[in-house]
């Protein structure tokens, strides 16, 4: 009987010890959710704003390089997280070697039928995520993400390689990692960020020469962005 007992009593101090732990990870995470929450709910955040010049260069069977400016203009949730939305226009230049002619049997792809450019500008429109990382009052840091659509503008195709950017809905992603670099002791809200970027953009809306509608860019190159 003293066994017996004392085997239950083993298996509910377990239990109590696990419920315990439990409720400790769930209250340490309603306290990081709230210190994300309660600035919007109470109209304590703090506004920011960026702006951002980048220059990537183009690669793979479909490229174009970019040089672009955008602004973001969001909230600084927490001294590490900064979220906004966010627009841009984009220039895309495709170099002089596009080889996208008549295919061997002497007949053109459909496309052909619809003016086209190797220089188009584009229009971004994306969700801007970024993580500093340190103090916030000397150089650290930063990981951004924006995430959205972009658009060309007019009614021109884009003339890529082997195949045509159509003025359709392209997929946007666009991350970056850098420094971020205060340029104020006064208020270190204000920073210079630099930042080696990637650049993706994809749908399958497009126009290739030879198999399907998907076309997708990728380009890689650096940024820097003014924030305060």
């Amino acid at each position: 009987m003293k066994r017996f007992s004392l085997k239950w009593i083993m298996a509910v101090v377990v239990l109590m010890t696990a419920s315990f732990g439990v409720r400790a990870q769930y209250y340490q995470i309603a306290n990081q959710l709230s210190g994300l929450i309660s600035p919007a709910l109470s109209g304590s955040m703090n506004y920011k704003g960026y702006v951002e010049a980048s220059g990537l260069a183009g690669f793979g069977d479909n490229h174009a390089n970019f040089v672009g400016i955008s602004t973001s203009q969001g909230f600084q949730y927490s001294s590490w997280f900064f979220m906004g939305v966010g627009i841009g226009v984009d220039m895309a230049i495709v170099r002089n070697d596009v080889t996208d002619k008549a295919d061997w049997e002497g007949t053109y792809p459909d496309y052909y039928d619809h003016s086209s450019s190797k220089t188009r500008a584009m229009i971004p429109v994306f969700t801007d995520f970024r993580f500093n990382l340190g103090s916030g009052r000397g150089v650290g840091a930063f990981i951004d993400l924006k995430l959205g659509a972009t658009w060309l503008l007019g009614d021109r195709y884009l003339t890529l390689q082997h195949g045509r950017l159509s003025g359709a809905t392209q997929f946007y992603l666009k991350p970056s990692v850098g420094l971020r670099i205060p340029v104020s002791t006064v208020n270190p809200k204000q920073a210079v960020n630099i930042g080696l970027t990637y650049q993706l953009i994809t749908s399958n809306n497009n126009y290739y020469r030879w198999d399907g509608n998907a076309v997708t860019l990728n380009a890689l190159g650096l940024s820097i962005a003014f924030e305060w």
